[in-house]
């Protein structure tokens, strides 16, 4: 028998069957958005997902009436540190680090994740194909057990 050296087997890594959640929250200032976010802060330690913090700018691209490139980035700069603010006031509360990403989204994006949310219907189109998004549907319980059993 010859004394050959035997080389590990490489398994490709498995895939999480479902990728972990994200959570995106509309940060507007507000003390219901506020609210929203130091939720979904918690809700990302729970389930161990991502939070969105979004800002939303109001395009000045719709207007027909060309708008000088600075003023829109101060814009978007001026809302994203407002979201950071609002972050950084949660994170001091919930004490939930790690799981927050902040950006701002323009005004017709979010109004179609708005409505995906309320149940419209959402279609992402990539080059790699495409995905229809929905919201999910309730359970029904069914019939409901008596106590004790």
């Amino acid at each position: 028998m010859a004394d050959t050296p035997v080389e590990p087997l490489r398994l490709a890594p498995l895939l999480p069957r479902r990728p972990r959640p994200r959570l995106v929250v509309h940060v507007d200032g507000s003390s219901s958005s506020y609210g929203a976010l130091v939720w979904a802060l918690r809700e990302a330690a729970r389930r161990d997902g991502t939070v969105l913090a979004a800002g939303v700018v109001d395009s000045p691209a719709d207007s027909l009436v060309p708008v000088p490139r600075g003023v829109d980035e101060r814009q978007r700069a001026a809302v994203l540190a407002q979201v950071e603010a609002q972050v950084v006031r949660a994170i001091a509360e919930t004490g939930v680090t790690g799981r927050v990403r902040t950006a701002t989204v323009e005004q017709p994006v979010f109004d179609a994740l708005e409505a995906a949310g309320r149940g419209g219907d959402l279609v992402l189109v990539a080059g790699s194909g495409r995905t229809l998004l929905r919201p999910v549907v309730p359970r029904s319980h069914g019939r409901r057990l008596p106590r004790g059993a």
